[in-house]
Order: C-alpha cells, then structure tokens, then sequence
C-alpha cells in the first residue's frame, strides 16, 4: 500500500514539475512546497535527488520538441561539413550561458542549499521576482525587442543571461526560466525569443544538474526509488509537451504580467501558512 500511495504521489509531483518547469514561477520552489503537504515515504536524500532529476523528463520533451534545432548534424548531406549552418554558433551561445550556473552548481550546491531551500526563501523569491516581472514588463510597455530570432542573440547577451541564471541556481523559487526570461527581456529579446531560449539552454543545464544529483546520490536505487523516480519523469516529460506548446502560443499574444501576479499571490500565501504554523 505504501508503494502504491508513493507512486500515485509521484504522478502529482510529475504533473506539477511538468507545469512549473517552463512557465516563469519556479518548478524547484514548486516541488519544495508540494514536499511540505504531501512528502514522499523516502529518505532525505532520495527527496533531494528526485527533486532535481524528475526535472529529466520535461528536458526530454524539450529534446523531442526542438530536435531539427538542437540536432547538429545533417547526416544526409554528402560532400562538405556534416554540421548544420548556424549550429554551431548556437551550441557555442548556450554553452556560455551555463558557464556560470554549472561552477556555481559544482562549487556551492550544497552550501545554497541547506541556507535556502525552505519556504520562507522561496516565498521571498517568488514574491521579488514577481514584482520584477511587473516592473519590466511596465518598462518595457512601449520598447520595440531588438533581438527578434534565437540565431540574432550576441555571445554577450549569451553571457549575461547566463549570469541571471545563477540567480536561480542560488535562490529556490527564482525559476530558473523565470532568470532567464526577465535577463533576456532586459537585454532587448522578444518574448518569444526569451522563452525558446530557456528551453533550449534547460537541455545542458539540467542535464548536467540531474547526473550531478545523481553522482551524489548514487546508483543504488531500491526497485520502489527507481519506479517512483522513472513514474514522476515519465508525467513530468507528458505534462511538458502540452505546456510548451501552450507557453509558445502564449507569449504571442500576452505578457508576463499574470506570471508576476501569481507569484506574488502564492508567495503571501506560503508566507502566511509558515507563520501560521502550516509549513515548517
């Protein structure tokens, strides 16, 4: 019964990784307020680790959505270079966006994560970054986006939204999507630049953050961990197909203003639930 209870949580967790992991309100802060109402029957350590890797599923439709794009090579080209005209320029963009989330990842994971990953620090964070959406979509009112392709993004303006990334990395709650488009709207994107951009540099990024979880974890899973983990992947990369479609559609159309409002309600929310003594 016990098995059967995590699993059916672990669908839950799935679904909500598959809706917060693209849309800008943070999946990482989501998940760690799902764990306050409804945790697992695991240890510490699992929950630490599946927090993260679960995320692997919704890479994967990331992989499978924007595959002619992220795929390099044309392997039915005969005579000359195998390699795509403009891959590798955008491979080179998204690798210097990582840079600095992956040393930050590497050097002081754990040390972020014992100060921050608790409710009163992601409710802070969904509340500023929700407030920062407002503000910037309020600038940006009457501003034309200079960068209207992925292709047209410069390796400086690569740089600098990988710098806002780190904010995510530090800060549970930020979104790591969430850091990305706010840096890429300031930098003179369009919406919907910035939100492909974020899912094309999710792939490296959380790639490399689910297999350093895992190399601390370690392989050994019991036959229950590893079900659960494989149940919430496989909801989380069905879940993701739908919401990047929706979120694409989404921002021709609107801002991410009703983004910012929901993170400001859902942070008062947990604020008050934890001085309530609801959440601990």
């Amino acid at each position: 019964m016990d098995t059967v209870w995590n699993i059916l949580k672990a669908v839950v967790y799935g679904i909500v990784e598959g809706i917060t992991e693209w849309l800008p309100v943070s999946s990482t802060g989501h998940l760690i307020l799902l764990e306050q109402v409804l945790p697992l029957d695991v240890s510490d350590g699992y929950m630490d680790m599946f927090n993260v890797v679960i995320q692997f599923g919704a890479i994967l439709a990331v992989v499978l959505m924007f595959w002619k794009r992220l795929w390099p090579f044309d392997l039915r080209k005969k005579g000359g270079s195998l390699i795509k005209k403009g891959a590798v320029p955008l491979w080179s963009k998204i690798l210097v966006s990582c840079v600095p989330a992956a040393v930050v990842g590497v050097l002081w994971d754990d040390f972020f994560e014992s100060l921050f990953y608790n409710p009163v620090s992601v409710s802070i964070a969904l509340i500023v970054v929700g407030v920062a959406f407002l503000v910037i979509e309020w600038a940006n009112r009457a501003a034309s986006p200079r960068t209207t392709d992925v292709d047209g993004i410069t390796y400086i303006q690569a740089a600098a939204i990988g710098l806002f990334q780190v904010a995510a990395a530090v800060f549970p709650g930020t979104s790591r999507s969430g850091a990305i488009i706010m840096g890429a709207l300031l930098l003179g994107l369009s919406r919907k630049v910035a939100a492909e951009y974020a899912f094309l540099l999710a792939v490296p990024t959380m790639c490399g953050a689910s297999l350093l979880k895992l190399m601390k974890f370690g392989f050994d899973f019991s036959g229950e961990e590893l079900i659960i983990l494989l149940v919430g992947m496989v909801v989380s990369f069905g879940i993701s197909l739908l919401v990047i479609g929706f979120l694409l559609d989404y921002v021709r159309k609107h801002d991410f203003r009703a983004f910012g409002y929901y993170r400001i309600a859902l942070g008062a929310v947990v604020l008050t639930a934890f001085f309530s003594g609801v959440f601990h």
